[in-house]
């Protein structure tokens, strides 16, 4: 049967309310890594956590592992291990920065660029922030913003941004949580993480 240019009408719309759809997806899942990144999980969150299904995908799999590891473990356990991970006494055990994946220290150019990226797309540090900006979870945070439309942006920002700020480092810092001494809970986040940012990389090659 021949399509008619009522039925392409039709098509298009229903392709881009699935870009939609799909464009939420990935900025939900931008926010809870950002979420678990940034700070240790609560019990609410270890909660809602615990309600996640997986699915047949990769990603899905690794949702499904994340959904079992919440309901394996407790608030106070989450929270230790967090603190050994993330901030510790002097040092975590991962330095989760851009620089200091990039240049095997602190505060340094990879910083600098992040800054000039980020006042160009006019976003702002928030005054009570601690962390510098090159921090995982803050890049995740701007990406969630940038890709659910939170943030005003032109339609390459997103991907600009992941090209030059998550790319170079990303997936190393995913699989150093992995395969981290302390991590029990935060294992299934490094997959999830590392699972994520293959199927990211992916799509924004095929968008080059």
């Amino acid at each position: 049967m021949g399509v008619g240019i009522g039925d392409s009408i039709i098509t298009a719309d229903a392709r881009e309310l699935v870009i939609d759809e799909v464009d939420q997806l990935r900025a939900q899942q931008y926010d809870l890594l950002a979420v678990l990144l940034g700070r240790p999980p609560n019990g609410a969150l270890l909660d809602a956590l615990k309600g996640l299904k997986g699915g047949d995908s990769v990603l899905g799999r690794e949702v499904g592992i994340l959904g079992e590891a919440a309901a394996a473990t407790s608030e106070a356990a989450a929270k230790r291990e967090y603190f050994a991970l993330f901030v510790g006494v002097g040092r975590g055990e991962l330095l989760p920065y851009a620089s200091y994946y990039l240049t095997g220290f602190l505060n340094e150019r990879p910083l600098a660029r992040v800054r000039e990226d980020l006042t160009a797309l006019g976003i702002e540090r928030d005054p009570s922030m601690t962390e510098p900006e090159d921090h995982i979870a803050i890049l995740f945070d701007v990406m969630g913003g940038l890709t659910s439309g939170r943030f005003t942006a032109g339609p390459d920002a997103a991907r600009d941004l992941f090209l030059r700020h998550i790319a170079p480092w990303g997936m190393r810092f995913f699989t150093d949580l992995e395969r981290a001494r302390a991590a029990r809970f935060y294992r299934s986040v490094g997959a999830l993480g590392r699972a994520f940012l293959e199927i990211e990389a992916a799509a924004f090659a095929m968008d080059a």
